[in-house]
């Protein structure tokens, strides 16, 4: 898949709701943070991005960047307390989701905004069948018979590729292995067709092969139902030839923004450089990998300046003192890179050096 392949249309409203031509999700600001015995987390700080139909956005960063807890608030499915929300905006086609009750969050969960979990097997209840769990959408939400819902199981088992359907429709997920495990996952994410889905590190502990094909799949049936799609990683292998556009966390911030290709050819954060330069190539055999030295930072207890200032190869003293903004990325003669921002003091020596 091409970033020149999708059109960003957004799909037909659905019965009863107002017809809105914007982006299909919006994130604005948003803040979350935990409070702990020890003190409170800022787990996610100030986080801006958005998603159209069609449009796959990669989510980057090391665990703890708050990439999963940003797709938790979006999802409503943040533990509060000891979790939450002070300040920002979740919208999804044209309405702030924080501002809705409890139940008109429920009928866009799953029906319109689904989530496809990391580990397929803690995910799933172990003892029920996986007929009874996929069938369970239709039954809650559209009221269907047992019988019915079945069918309809058996139905999003064949679109996701599982092998005779039919005759493993009451297995157990014990009996499937990891991947496929992940694509009834998958399958339980599509079954009311939403408009958006929320992967988080779909392919963890899968091997190379089998990621491969979840991947495939995805994007295949992205197509199919022109959803969005926000893809949740620290890989940035299994994001090349999927996501239209990525946005890089770190300890709570974008850090940087940028279409998927650009950022491979040029990164505009010593961050993200990082990242890249960690990748194991073919023309390396033999060399030490490159690892970004240190850890991420205790959200309790956030260093002053850039959050990355600690374990940046180039840091200045600026960087210790002031929270870089994230800001648009231009050439050298000043013309804009549409879809590109860094939150880094020096962004112009990372990518112009």
């Amino acid at each position: 898949m091409t970033t020149t392949d999708k059109t960003a249309t957004v799909p037909a409203p659905r019965n009863g709701e107002k017809d809105y031509q914007g982006s299909l999700l919006e994130v604005r600001d948003l803040h979350v943070e935990f409070h702990t015995r020890e003190g409170v987390a800022k787990a996610v700080n100030g986080v801006n991005y958005s998603v159209d139909a069609g449009e796959t956005l990669a989510v980057l960063g090391e665990s703890g960047s708050g990439k999963s807890v940003t797709a938790q608030a979006i999802m409503g499915i943040l533990d509060m307390p000891p979790g939450r929300i002070p300040k920002g905006e979740i919208v999804f086609r044209g309405q702030d989701m924080l501002k809705m009750s409890n139940e008109e969050r429920r009928k866009i969960r799953g029906r319109k905004i689904a989530m496809i979990f990391q580990d397929a097997l803690s995910s799933l209840n172990p003892v029920l069948n996986v007929g009874y769990q996929l069938g369970e959408m239709f039954r809650v939400h559209e009221g269907m018979s047992a019988k019915d819902a079945k069918a309809k199981a058996i139905e999003l088992m064949d679109r996701v590729k599982i092998p005779a359907a039919k005759a493993r429709v009451n297995d157990y997920p014990h009996q499937f292995s990891g991947g496929m495990r992940q694509r009834i996952m998958i399958a339980m994410a599509l079954a009311l067709e939403p408009d958006l889905i929320i992967a988080d590190e779909p392919t963890t502990a899968l091997d190379v092969t089998v990621q491969a094909q979840v991947m495939d799949l995805l994007a295949e049936l992205q197509r199919e139902m022109n959803m969005g799609l926000i893809l949740i990683t620290h890989d940035l292998g299994v994001v090349a030839d999927v996501a239209d556009k990525i946005a890089v966390m770190y300890a709570g911030r974008i850090v940087e923004t940028a279409p998927v290709h650009e950022i491979y050819k040029r990164p505009a954060h010593p961050y993200t450089k990082g990242l890249l330069d960690s990748i194991p190539r073919l023309d390396q055999k033999g060399s030490e990998l490159f690892a970004i030295k240190g850890l991420p930072p205790n959200l309790l207890n956030l260093p002053s300046g850039c959050s990355f200032n600690p374990r940046c190869t180039a840091v200045q003293d600026v960087c210790r003192t002031e929270v870089p903004a994230l800001q648009l990325v231009t050439e050298q003669d000043g013309s804009e890179l549409p879809g590109r921002k860094s939150a880094c003091h020096f962004w112009k020596e990372t990518i112009h050096g």
